[in-house]
């Protein structure tokens, strides 16, 4: 068979398994879209009664829709690598970009240099910049033709930032009137939910009646409000009952992004217990990737306040020895509903993944070793990374163990985003969501069923994101599919090796062609921008 599957075939007796059915069928598609299902023949004959003569014998493997990554950090990496083989190799076909309440759109053309400074650890990558608005992101984007499928969240923070700058306030009423009327400029552009990052400046100075003001515009267009809340750690129940609260005011639906729990394990079976009562009052789920580890900017372990006059601002406060001691007793000792990554789980457990420039040699080290190494204190260690690094530098920090992780796994509103950073050693997240979550904790495990892992990835998010041409296979829908081998298909991936390709993948369709085969990239770049705005 050609390596690359265009035009009109059958895949022939594959276990397909979505939403709706685990049957042995024969699925044929035509011009990038499924045109019927059938009783399995032998491979030999399936297809021919309909005129189609190329064949792919699907015996012994399972097909599923192609899945879907509801937190994606690709938004930047799509432009210098479009092929995205690890995400493709994965299984995704359509990734939500711009989570975290960040994104490259919209930005102020003077505010072009300090936003791709502040991004350079979450989302690397060398990429035009020639965009405004969300729409003509998406439109370079289009230009770029990567392979998987892109939905696009309203990032608040890329929206605050516009209006306001950096600035550590509220918003006056005109300003809320103009947040409020960008949002839904975006939304008009083709977004399908609205992100918050409150761990990230300037979301992170938003109070809760500028939340509940953007969720309002998010509930009129019938879309979710996706945050990163403000403190995964102590606060976590307050921080997640602020959104149950905005969603409950606005009517907006709400889905938490990566839920977990930083520490804290005795506060485990309260946060179930809360997630599963406010779903009876508002329409709640969440997305995790299934790790009991984090990665994102290695700033996010500073003080809130020192975000208040952007990158440069940071940068010249790690300059300063005043304010570097000042910080250091917060980053020791705390300030109160600050989230306080490094005081929750130790230098030890902070791990350097991406460091730019000559710093590059710190990468795999923890924040420990680096400290050890350069003899000062571990806060030290990090505002001198900043610093060298001009602030791209990113980080893996370890918080939980895999019985907290597994529990939040087993809850029924749980879905899955990789939260994956292209980073130069990333996290195994990158490589291994989607077989951990189908191949170990539904296949082997049976932490749920293999049904629930694929619906989980598929025609949840699909619902969510009110994709209604993907998520299911089923005649008339788009035809991104997966064929895997479920025995061999589990994750590789580790910290140590995290670039490691789960096996067991056969072929990946985006739109009809296969844009993974034989476990390489076949070149395909067939992935659409999706655009079309949502009726409200």
């Amino acid at each position: 068979m050609n390596d690359l599957v265009r035009g009109t075939f059958t895949i022939a007796g594959a276990l397909v398994i979505d939403d709706a059915r685990v049957e042995q069928l024969d699925v044929d598609v035509t011009d990038g879209m499924i045109v019927g299902l059938r009783g399995h023949q032998h491979p030999e004959s399936a297809g021919r009664t309909n005129g189609i003569d190329h064949v792919i014998d699907g015996r012994g493997r399972v097909l599923v829709p192609g899945f879907i990554d509801l937190h994606a950090h690709s938004a930047i990496r799509l432009f210098s690598d479009p092929e995205l083989a690890p995400k493709i190799a994965s299984g995704f076909t359509t990734e939500l970009l711009c989570p975290d309440g960040l994104g490259p759109a919209p930005v102020r053309a003077d505010g072009i240099e300090d936003r791709r400074t502040y991004l350079a650890g979450l989302e690397p990558g060398a990429a035009p910049w020639n965009w405004s608005g969300l729409a003509s992101y998406l439109a370079a984007v289009d230009v770029a033709r990567p392979s998987t499928n892109i939905v696009t969240c309203v990032p608040h923070s890329a929206v605050r930032e516009v209006v306001m700058g950096p600035a550590a306030r509220r918003p006056s009423r005109a300003e809320l009137d103009e947040i409020q009327q960008l949002v839904a400029e975006c939304l008009d552009a083709g977004a399908r939910a609205v992100s918050f990052g409150l761990i990230y400046a300037p979301g992170l100075y938003a109070e809760s009646d500028e939340l509940v003001a953007v969720a309002e515009v998010a509930a009129s267009y019938g879309v979710p409000v996706v945050p990163h809340i403000r403190n995964e750690a102590s606060k976590i129940l307050d921080s997640i009952s602020e959104f149950v609260s905005a969603a409950e005011n606005t009517g907006a639906p709400l889905h938490i992004s990566h839920l977990k729990l930083i520490g804290n394990r005795e506060l485990l079976d309260q946060l179930m217990d809360l997630c599963t009562d406010a779903a009876d009052k508002i329409s709640l789920t969440f997305d995790q990737y299934p790790y009991g580890a984090g990665s994102t900017l290695l700033s996010a372990l500073l003080p809130p306040h020192v975000f208040a006059e952007g990158s440069r601002g940071v940068l010249a406060r790690v300059s300063d020895d005043a304010e570097r001691r000042r910080m250091a007793g917060e980053m020791r000792n705390g300030l109160d509903g600050w989230e306080n990554i490094l005081g929750s789980v130790g230098p030890e457990n902070v791990l350097i993944v991406q460091a730019a420039g000559d710093r590059g040699v710190e990468i795999g080290k923890s924040v420990a070793q680096i400290a050890d190494e350069q003899h000062c204190s571990p806060e030290d260690a990090v505002f001198d990374l900043l610093l060298d690094t001009n602030l791209d530098a990113a980080m893996i920090d370890h918080y939980a163990t895999e019985e907290v992780v597994t529990s939040i796994f087993g809850h029924p509103l749980a879905m899955v985003g990789s939260d994956a950073v292209f980073a130069p050693r990333p996290h195994p997240r990158l490589y291994g969501t989607s077989a951990r979550v189908l191949g170990r904790y539904a296949h082997r495990d049976h932490l749920i069923s293999v049904q629930d892992a694929v619906r989980r990835m598929t025609s949840r998010p699909a619902d969510l994101l009110g994709l209604t041409d993907r998520g299911r296979i089923t005649e008339g829908l788009r035809a991104d599919l997966v064929l895997l081998d479920l025995d061999e298909f589990v994750d590789t991936a580790t910290y140590d090796d995290p670039c490691s390709l789960s096996p067991g993948v056969d072929t990946v369709f985006v739109g009809g062609v296969a844009a993974w085969r034989n476990g390489r990239h076949t070149g395909a770049r067939t992935g659409q921008v999706l655009t079309a705005p949502i009726p409200h």
